[in-house]
Order: C-alpha cells, then sequence, then structure tokens
C-alpha cells in the first residue's frame, strides 16, 4: 500500500509543470556547481603547486649570499587543496591560502578568495555541498508541504483508508515519494564525491561518509516536511511554517551563530596582536644593545661554555648564535600568541557544532568541511606546519652563519668589500634546505572527528521520526 501511494505521489508530481520546473532547475545548478567546482579546484590545485614549486626553485638557485640575507629574503609556503574540496571548499575562501615565510615575524595566511573577490563570496560559493545544504530542501518544501495535507482538503483521506491503507501506510508512502525526489536531487553530487574520490585513492571511505551525512540530512527534512504537511491544518499553513523553517535552519541560524560565537569569544585583531607582539619583544631584550641585560647573559654562558674570555676567540661566528638565540625567542613568542588564536578560533568552532542541536544544517556542513579537509583544522594544521618549517629553516640558515662564516670578516664586511665578499657562502648550501610539504589528515583521524557532527544528524533523525509518529496519531484520529 506504501508504495502504490508512493507510485501515486510521483505520477502528480509528474504532471505538474511546477515540480518538473524545479526538479530540472536543481538539477541544473547542481551539475553546474558539480563541473564549475571541479574545473575550479583542479586549476587552484595545479597553480598551487606549480607556485610552491616555483617558490622553492628561487630560494635554492639564489646566488652566494650571506646566511642572513636568505634569512630575511624568506620563501612562501602555499595549502595545498583538500582531496575532497571539489565538493566542499568549506573555509578555503576566507583563511587565505598563502603564507610568506622570514625571519624575525610570523605573518598571515593572505590571497583568501572573500578578500579577493566580491562580497557574494561571502553568502555561499556555489559548490555541491551548497545546492543540498540550502537549495535541495526548499525544492523538498515546495514539492512535499501539500503531500498529505492536500489529502485532507480534498477529504480522499478517508477514501484511502476505506481502502485498508492506514495512516502508517500513507505517511510511509509520501516519504517515499518526496524521498526518490531527494536522491535524485543528490545525483550529481554524488557523481562529484565520486569523481573526486576517483582522483585521490583512499577517499572513498570518506567520500561515502559524506554522503551519508547528506542523505541523512535530506532525510530529516523528507521525513520532517511530511510530518508538518499532515499536522497542518491547510496546505497553505503547511508551506507557510515550512519556509519560515528553512530560512531559520539555513539562513537565519548558520549566520546568528557564526556572530554569536565571535562575539561571545572575540579573537583579537590583527593590529591589536602586532602591537601587543611589538610591545613583548622589546621586553625580551635587544641582541644589537651591549648593555642589554638579557643578551650580556647569553654572552657569558656562551664564553663561559666554550672557555674564552672573548666573542672573537671562539671557534664559531657569535653572530650566528645571537641571530639563533633571538630566532628563538621571538618564535616562542610567537608560538604563545598563534595559540592563544587557535583557542578561541577552535572555542568559535566548537560553539557552532554545538549549535546543530538547534540547526542540522550547521551538523551537516561541519561534516562535511571536515570530511573534505576544508574546515578550519586543517587551515590552523597548516599554519602550525608552516610556522615549524619557517623556523626550522631559519634557524638552518643561522647555523650556516655561525659556522661557515668568519666572525672576522662577519665584524668587518659594512666596510670592507673583500670581508663582504668571503662571506658569501656558496649556494650549494641553499639545496640542502628541506622544502615546504603538508599532507591532508589522514581519512581515518577526519572520520573521527567527522562523529559528532553525525551523532548530531542521528538525532535530528530521531525527532523527525518523533514528529512522524504525532502526525501518525493525528492521522488516526482524524479517521476515527
Amino acid at each position: 500500500m506504501a508504495g502504490a501511494i508512493a507510485g501515486a505521489e510521483l505520477r502528480l508530481m509528474l504532471r505538474s509543470r511546477l515540480a518538473l520546473v524545479g526538479v530540472a532547475t536543481l538539477l541544473l545548478l547542481s551539475g553546474i556547481a558539480a563541473v564549475t567546482s571541479a574545473v575550479q579546484t583542479a586549476s587552484a590545485s595545479a597553480t598551487r603547486a606549480a607556485a610552491q614549486a616555483a617558490t622553492d626553485a628561487q630560494f635554492q638557485t639564489q646566488p652566494d649570499r650571506h646566511p642572513h640575507r636568505m634569512v630575511h629574503y624568506g620563501t612562501y609556503a602555499l595549502r595545498p587543496v583538500g582531496p575532497l574540496a571539489a565538493f566542499d571548499s568549506g573555509v578555503d575562501a576566507f583563511t587565505g591560502t598563502v603564507l610568506f615565510l622570514e625571519g624575525h615575524r610570523q605573518n598571515s595566511a593572505t590571497f583568501g578568495a572573500a578578500r579577493e573577490s566580491s562580497d557574494l563570496v561571502r553568502f555561499g560559493q556555489l559548490t555541491p555541498a551548497f545546492v543540498l545544504q540550502t537549495l535541495a530542501p526548499l525544492l523538498l518544501v515546495f514539492l512535499g508541504f501539500a503531500a498529505v495535507a492536500r489529502e485532507r482538503e480534498r477529504g480522499s483521506l478517508r477514501a484511502l483508508r476505506s481502502h485498508g491503507a492506514t495512516a502508517a501506510g500513507i505517511l510511509a508512502g509520501k516519504v517515499l515519494a518526496l524521498g526518490a525526489v531527494a536522491l535524485l536531487a543528490m545525483a550529481p553530487a554524488l557523481v562529484a564525491l565520486l569523481w573526486s574520490a576517483l582522483r585521490h585513492p583512499g577517499e572513498g571511505g570518506i567520500a561515502a561518509l559524506i554522503a551519508l551525512a547528506y542523505a541523512a540530512y535530506l532525510l530529516v527534512w523528507v521525513i520532517g516536511i511530511t510530518a508538518v504537511s499532515a499536522l497542518a491544518r491547510t496546505a497553505q499553513g503547511a508551506l507557510v511554517a515550512l519556509i519560515a523553517a528553512w530560512a531559520i535552519i539555513t539562513v537565519l541560524v548558520p549566520r546568528a551563530a557564526a556572530g554569536w560565537a565571535g562575539v561571545a569569544d572575540p579573537l583579537p585583531t590583527r593590529v591589536d596582536t602586532e602591537f601587543a607582539i611589538a610591545a613583548d619583544l622589546r621586553r625580551l631584550g635587544d641582541s644589537h644593545n651591549p648593555d642589554d641585560k638579557y643578551f650580556a647573559a647569553f654572552k657569558a654562558r656562551i664564553l663561559d661554555r666554550y672557555g674564552v674570555t672573548s666573542t672573537d676567540d671562539l671557534p664559531v661566528n657569535y653572530r650566528g648564535l645571537v641571530a639563533a638565540e633571538g630566532e628563538r625567542l621571538t618564535s616562542e613568542l610567537f608560538a604563545n600568541y598563534a595559540a592563544r588564536a587557535d583557542a578561541i578560533q577552535r572555542g568559535q568552532s566548537a560553539r557552532l557544532q554545538a549549535l546543530g542541536v538547534i540547526s542540522p544544517a550547521l551538523a551537516v556542513r561541519q561534516a562535511s568541511m571536515v570530511g573534505a579537509a576544508t574546515d578550519l583544522g586543517t587551515h590552523l594544521a597548516f599554519m602550525n606546519r608552516a610556522e615549524a618549517y619557517r623556523y626550522d629553516l631559519i634557524q638552518r640558515l643561522n647555523a650556516l652563519q655561525a659556522n661557515q662564516v668568519s666572525s672576522a670578516d662577519d665584524g668587518a664586511r659594512s666596510r670592507d668589500p673583500l670581508a663582504d665578499q668571503r662571506t658569501r657562502i656558496s649556494a650549494d648550501f641553499w639545496k640542502t634546505m628541506p622544502q615546504f610539504h603538508l599532507a591532508a589528515p589522514a581519512p581515518a583521524t577526519r572520520a573521527t572527528a567527522m562523529l559528532p557532527a553525525l551523532g548530531l544528524l542521528g538525532l535530528w533523525l530521531a525527532i523527525s521520526a518523533l514528529l512522524l509518529a504525532l502526525a501518525r496519531r493525528t492521522l488516526d484520529r482524524t479517521a476515527e
């Protein structure tokens, strides 16, 4: 009986121009989103890989230089494209993708699409994930709002009951019909997921998990729409209630939640942070000031360690040791500020994830971004990995100054051209420096991180099932 009711509902949709136009439009948008996102992601991946190779080559092909010149010359780290980023670009448009690495500073990532493009990017990029999160539920609302309410208004519920249809069978048939439409709406996105998984061997399991999350999300809408249609007195009342629910769940709550998380746990501005770091740097000590207490004590420790009375008698270049110590102090300071900022941002993200209790859109969005490796955690991992690489690179260059550059030549290079020439070490040393590399989190790690969001979707499925059970009881009473 449920199958027969579902078939009748689908035939009714096929006879409706509005339904056909709506489904065709969604499929077209979803297909366009899949193709354009795939093309843009492939282009971004190739561009970043080429840019990283180019900047590495530029660093390695520098001529003979003083090591400290290379410290200030610096290099770049580019965040690789997530393995499933063609499906869900996540926070990539807002966090920046390029980081300049140099001595004595910790820079911010730049070239985020939201800052390089129009403000429309902030509303949402047209990706398969965006279509499923926002547009597909709206289509389901317009196709399913009258599924049961229409039967009540026409007086056909009693006729169905007289043919042996129970309230549960009627609701099951309506759910099956609307679920078939939801599955059709998912088809282009599923193809996009499959294509991304094929391009990245080993991503099949996490792609299936993302597809499961969206299937659960749309099933919540299918069951909820059917239940509201059964509970509403009129089809018009069901439509108004469901449009209001769509606007609140997919638009209002996610944006209000983001604003609330930022207000509840604000992140210091870059300007404030820069001023605070500058003040702390002045308190750390000045390696260029011979009377500075910290570096005077440092000098005494170095002389005592080597058993000499003057830096000229050291077997290494004292300036290189001072540069390494200064870099250690500043990097520890940068790490402390970065850790505070990371904690605040992770706290904001946790608040958003917790609010998945009041909006399944937040839950599925979190699961999708984590699975696609385009979430905040992946970006912070990139920043931390880049900082670790920067510190290691700078300290390697400082070690070259300490061990490969004569202390006497280093002290005289500003006034003696020959000494300046002798402080320029061989360019072969630049080729020994390691290159930046960052791999996406392992699929198993991402799958584990998706569990809280999947749990919230399970909770919403339970809530929608309870709502459907209430609708069944209401239909039973109506029949009596």
